[in-house]
């Protein structure tokens, strides 16, 4: 008798065990197994390309993903590509070649013809005004103007992540012996200036030539031992004197006039020292942190 009921204990376990809700859950754990095996193997089946250096920038993420950035739209072929860490307080980093060559030119060309004497911004009207702390010439270009300009805006807003709507019309500037900015901010310090997109938040300074000598962006208040960089000897009185970035063709510097929080930063102050020796092309990006009507 005992074991009888034994035997029908068992029975309506097994039954019990075998309900549909058991069967959905058995299954729905088989293919959860499933998919984490075919997602591991996915990861570890990844092309690895050893030849490349290390870069901390999400383009590098894969070589797929460099393939389409030297790829896009644009002029010429840019070379390898890589970012370097310039300063966290300001914020600044360089994407080394950033343009091509024949970018470079294209954009010097077009805008040799409309190159006018430099300019301020008077904080009191907002309207631009002779100044002796700049002294180059420079002219703008409209925002989305050809497609190699579009090509170029487009660039910037992948690398930056802020959207070309934010971002003023592309400025040329050229240097020549002599010439130089005064260090300055980027950011406004009236409200007049931040009806249209609201405060600057970033520039992205692109290097359309290099400079024999002189010419560098110099950030005067970054607490820097010069001495200790690796380019020191090529820097000139001027670029020493702080944190320099010597301008190389097709390079780019990004640096943040706001920190994290949105205040502005005044470790953003910045200058362009004089020209020594050659001739200086750079050509100017502002980004502001809401849609600049250009």
């Amino acid at each position: 008798m005992a074991k009888g009921l034994m035997r029908n204990a068992r029975a309506f376990t097994f039954r019990k065990s075998s309900s549909p809700l058991q069967s959905m859950v058995t299954i729905l754990l088989f293919i959860s197994v499933v998919l984490i095996l075919r997602l591991a193997l996915s990861i570890f089946s990844l092309p690895v390309d050893r030849d490349s250096p290390k870069i901390n920038h999400p383009v590098y993420a894969s070589p797929t993903a460099r393939r389409k950035v030297v790829e896009s739209d644009g002029l010429g072929q840019r070379g390898r590509q890589w970012t370097e860490v310039v300063s966290w307080e300001p914020r600044a980093f360089v994407y080394h070649n950033f343009l091509s060559a024949e970018e470079c030119e294209y954009l010097i060309e077009m805008a040799k013809p409309r190159m006018i004497k430099s300019t301020v911004v008077d904080s009191k009207t907002g309207k631009s005004m002779d100044s002796r702390v700049r002294t180059s010439s420079g002219m703008f270009f409209s925002r989305g103007q050809d497609k190699v300009i579009r090509a170029i805006e487009k660039r910037i807003a992948d690398f930056t992540f802020i959207p070309v709507e934010h971002g003023e019309g592309l400025q040329v500037l050229h240097y020549e012996v002599g010439q130089k900015y005064e260090p300055h901010f980027d950011y406004f310090q009236d409200e007049f200036n931040t009806k249209n997109g609201g405060q600057r938040m970033a520039t992205l300074l692109m290097y359309l030539s290099d400079v024999e000598e002189g010419g560098e962006t110099i950030f005067p208040t970054v607490k820097v031992n010069s001495s200790t960089l690796p380019h020191y000897k090529e820097l000139s009185e001027c670029g020493r004197r702080g944190l320099a970035v010597k301008p190389k063709r097709g390079d780019a510097l990004l640096f943040w006039s706001m920190r994290p929080d949105a205040s502005l930063d005044p470790a953003s102050l910045h200058g362009a020292c004089p020209v020594i020796k050659g001739n200086k092309w750079s050509c100017t990006k502002w980004m502001h942190i809401h849609e600049y009507k250009a």
